[in-house]
């Protein structure tokens, strides 16, 4: 594959050093090689989404409304091919891949419908307590945008900041990660087949290097990044010494509070889903679990069965409910902290180990009674790796789920509704599920406290972060 970026509305061959090799993670074998952009090619895509902006800002709402109205259906018109690749360069189940690829089109069509009602909101009158002035609001793109989106749920990330962003005036440089690079070039034959103007959408693909020529360029006026603490860092710094806005989405340790009163066979369900969906490579993995005494030894027991009964194995070969991890990388990430639960001397309930060849394959795992100072009660494993712990009181299970530096997401399990939503308001978080499986809406805000990152996407905060408010004051004397 040599035409592999998109800038300024053309097809180019990567000029940078690296060759990026894709794998399908269930055999560990590549299927696809690609060149890097280089940092002159990001400099180009930059110079392009500038030249582009004054023409996309002022199109009217719905103008840029149809464009992703056709976002939607160009998605939708892709889905087997969209989802085919989903499990052979991810490793995710057809079911993971199917809630995906509805994902992303939910997301387009959703910012239309916001995208439709810009114009009305424009001009609007500020009620002044002083006389003789009249002030009005205006809503603009804070203009071009630099987004990097990672590995783990490609197309879907990308349309929470795409959509969004293009729907309120704003041109991009999106650049994919390089373990997962074809899904996002989606994005740019659809804009070819829109007839999207040149320069409005750019996607420039490579390592960190690309990451970095992007996240460090003056020519960007806001960084939109989901990705590792450690690299976010690094984005912050960058646009620290830009004074520019940032948008990070980080890690996670998040916490799954299972009360006594709960429906034990409901309870596994939710945890199930929350740590091994994705094969737990999600920032919002729900990695530690918090059961109250009376309950423990009896949900455990139905746990472990239903960990020992996933069927984890390649997903084009037939129907299974858990994939392998995405790369080697990950891969050997896990079996690490495997050796340090061995090291550490935890109670391993089931798993701890790794599958060998073909592919990168875990097993899903339980460690009992994890202690808080150990490094897996602290720190995000990515996958799928469940780190349990037994609470008496309502007080100590608030406790032990806000101890953590990071605050994105947690689930509270409970059959008492008042309970439930007193825990869920005194959880340090940015989204609390109630009795339920992640289920994330558009409609809803992402985003974390702490260390999990700064700022909101999707629903209407979504939009705000790629708008900046002008108001405009007039003397009437």
């Amino acid at each position: 594959m040599t035409a592999a970026h998109y800038i300024d509305g053309r097809w180019v061959a990567g000029e940078g050093v690296d060759c990026i090799t894709v794998f399908d993670p269930a055999l560990g074998q590549p299927f696809a090689e690609l060149t890097a952009a280089s940092a002159l090619q990001v400099d180009q895509a930059i110079a392009a989404a500038r030249l582009a902006l004054p023409g996309w800002r002022n199109l009217s709402g719905s103008q840029r409304a149809a464009y992703l109205i056709g976002f939607a259906q160009q998605i939708e018109m892709r889905r087997e091919a969209l989802i085919a690749l989903q499990m052979q360069n991810n490793g995710k189940p057809r079911h993971e891949a199917v809630v995906d690829i509805d994902d992303a089109v939910a997301t387009f069509r959703y910012y239309a419908d916001l995208a439709e009602g810009l114009d009305a909101r424009q001009d609007r009158d500020v009620p002044l307590a002083v006389a003789g002035f009249n002030a009005h609001t205006r809503l603009e793109p804070v203009g071009v945008v630099g987004m990097i989106v990672p590995w783990n749920f490609p197309l879907v990330t990308s349309a929470w900041k795409l959509a969004p962003a293009l729907a309120a005036g704003c041109t991009v440089v999106l650049k994919p990660s390089d373990i997962t690079p074809l899904i996002e070039q989606t994005y740019g034959h659809i804009a070819d087949a829109l007839g999207l103007p040149p320069g409005v959408l750019n996607i420039v693909g490579g390592k960190a290097e690309v990451g970095a020529a992007l996240s460090n360029h003056a020519g960007i006026d806001k960084l939109s990044f989901t990705g590792s603490n450690a690299v976010g860092s690094q984005v912050m710094r960058s646009s620290a010494a830009h004074c520019r806005p940032v948008t990070l989405e980080l890690g996670g340790k998040s916490a799954i509070l299972v009360f006594d009163d709960s429906d034990l066979d409901q309870a596994v369900e939710w945890i199930v889903a929350g740590i091994c969906w994705n094969a737990g490579q999600m920032c919002s993995a729900t990695s530690r679990l918090l059961v109250q005494d009376s309950i423990a030894d009896a949900l455990m027991l139905r746990l472990k069965s239903a960990f020992e009964t996933l069927r984890v194995g390649n997903p084009l070969n037939g129907e299974v409910d858990m994939g392998p991890l995405t790369s080697q990388a990950q891969w050997s990430k896990v079996s690490e902290y495997f050796a340090i639960a061995r090291s550490e001397g935890l109670h391993c309930l089931t798993g701890g180990d790794v599958q060998r060849d073909p592919g990168w394959f875990v097993n899903p795992t339980i460690y009992a009674d994890v202690p808080v100072a150990s490094r897996l009660w602290s720190e995000e494993i990515f996958g799928p790796v469940l780190c349990t712990r037994r609470f008496s009181t309502e007080q100590e299970a608030l406790a032990l789920a806000n101890d953590s530096r990071f605050g994105l997401v947690a689930t509270v399990i409970s059959a008492d509704l008042v309970r439930a939503e007193r825990v869920a308001q005194a959880l340090e978080v940015g989204h609390v599920w109630i009795n339920s499986i992640q289920a994330v809406f558009v409609e809803t805000s992402w985003g974390g406290t702490k260390g999990s990152g700064i700022g909101r996407e999707l629903g209407p905060w979504g939009l705000a972060a790629y708008q900046s408010v002008k108001h405009i004051t007039r003397c009437l004397g």
